[in-house]
Order: C-alpha cells, then structure tokens, then sequence
C-alpha cells in the first residue's frame, strides 16, 4: 500500500510539473512580443558574458530609433541598412533581421548573430573573419564590440516576414579597431 501511495505522488508531482512547464506555451508568453525587451537584453549580454564583456543596458531612444526603421523595413519587405548621418559624430551601431513571420522568436533572432562567432577570429577590424568576408562575422562583431554600452530593439511584422532591427551605442565595427 505505501508503494502504492508513494507512485501516487510521484505521479501527481510529475503532472505537476510538466503543467508548470507547459503553462507558458499555453498562455501564449513564448511570443515574439513577450518581455521583447528582457529577452533581446538577455540574449545579448549573455554571449558578451561567455568572454568576460561588460553587459549592455537598455536605451529606449536607441529603441524608439529601431521602432522607426524597423516599421520601415516592414513596409518595404526589404532588409537594407539605414543611412548614417554623415554629421553625426557618433553613428548607432544597427544590426539586422528578416525571416519567416511568427517562426521565431526573440533569442533566435539575436542566436542567428552569434552564430557567427564559428567564421570569427581575433584581430583588427575588418580582418575578423575566417574567410575574408566581413559580412560572415559583421553582426556578431557588433553584438560583441567592447565599447557598446548600450542596446536598443525593435520587431514588427511585414507582410511576409518578421523583421528585427537593434540599434547600439557606441557603434561598433570601427575600420583600425579591436572589436574585443
């Protein structure tokens, strides 16, 4: 009977569990647009952590920034970087991103950046990436750059894709420099 009871609980423990693990999937909070913020933030500072980089903080003028250009990429459904104020002494760093709508989500967007990492090697910028290519390792460089303090991002939703713009200061990617 005590073995009876014991698989009893064991079994409503499980259930339990597997109910507390499933209630976001259920609820709908693994959407895009869920804690955004916290999750684009999360992502970000936790790779430049990986190598010992100080954390970003969250800029919500660089985001209101992403907000503006990435409601333009949606309405345009074309992924093309913004054009830098050549009177601004201190450009915004920008990455990138387009892909299927509603397919995913935030720490995949910003994941796809990080794989970039596998084409990086140490040295000056440009001269980062491991097949001469600057456009295999540029958003990773960015994401990681160790004079960025600060990030600021923006999703909206075209009508075929999904695109995410984040927006960074300092800009990183600097022609001469260490990118960490």
């Amino acid at each position: 009977m005590a073995s009876n009871l014991g698989r009893t609980k064991v079994t409503r423990l499980a259930g339990a569990l597997a109910l507390t693990l499933a209630a976001p999937f259920t609820q709908g909070a693994t959407g895009v647009e869920n804690n955004l913020e916290a999750r684009l933030l999360a992502s970000h500072n936790r790779e430049r952590s990986s190598l010992g980089i100080p954390p970003l903080v969250w800029d919500r003028k660089l985001a209101r920034d992403a907000q503006a250009y990435v409601l333009h990429l949606a309405e345009t459904g074309y992924l093309v970087h913004s054009e830098d104020d050549p009177a601004d002494p201190d450009p915004q760093g920008e990455n990138l991103w387009a892909g299927t709508s509603g397919y995913y989500g935030p720490e995949a967007m910003v994941g796809l950046w990080i794989e970039e990492k596998k084409d990086f090697k140490p040295g000056i910028f440009p001269n980062n990436s491991i097949s001469g290519d600057l456009e295999q390792v540029g958003h990773y460089t960015q994401l990681m750059w160790r004079s960025s303090h600060s990030v600021g991002c923006a999703a909206a939703r075209g009508a075929e894709d999904d695109f995410l713009v984040c927006r960074y200061s300092e800009g990183g990617n600097v022609i001469g420099e260490r990118p960490f």
